[in-house]
């Protein structure tokens, strides 16, 4: 699953050559942060998964997934929706990078063993917004659940 995380952030450039991936990089995290959120507590072990992932996908040292978890919560703190996010995600990502990106809130939800209804809403909201077909949205679902 690390690897397949870590391929959502590898993309092309835009064609104005500046890359993409800090962009990429933010949307997830945010995404990852909003989940690890959703149901009202922000559980240490939650946060632990989301940095894991974060740390581990991306090759990033400590203090620079902090600094991105940082910059992801100020993010989520400012959007008025969800499509802040999604939108980079439906311009820049490919169907199979988008269903590693639902695998890993998946994760995150399930890192405390305690799915809220709130986190399983976030996740069908954002497989939604992002055309993840609902097939994939429970594969990903029952596969973080073993």
């Amino acid at each position: 699953m690390i690897r397949t995380l870590k391929a959502l952030f590898e993309t092309p450039q835009q064609e104005n050559s500046k890359p993409l991936q800090p962009d990429l990089r933010l949307a997830a995290a945010a995404l990852l942060v909003e989940t690890a959120r959703a149901d009202f507590t922000e559980d240490d072990i939650e946060l632990d998964k989301l940095a894991q992932l974060l740390k581990t996908s991306l090759k990033l040292k400590q203090d620079e997934v902090d600094k991105l978890v940082l910059d992801a919560r100020e993010r989520v703190e400012d959007a008025t929706s969800l499509y802040d996010f999604t939108k980079v995600i439906n311009d820049h990502c490919s169907p199979d990078q988008k269903l590693q990106l639902i695998s890993a809130m998946w994760s995150v939800a399930y890192a405390d063993g305690d799915l809220s209804k709130y986190e399983e809403h976030l996740i069908r909201q954002v497989a939604d917004l992002t055309y993840v077909p609902h097939s994939d949205y429970i594969s990903c679902k029952l596969s973080a659940n073993v």
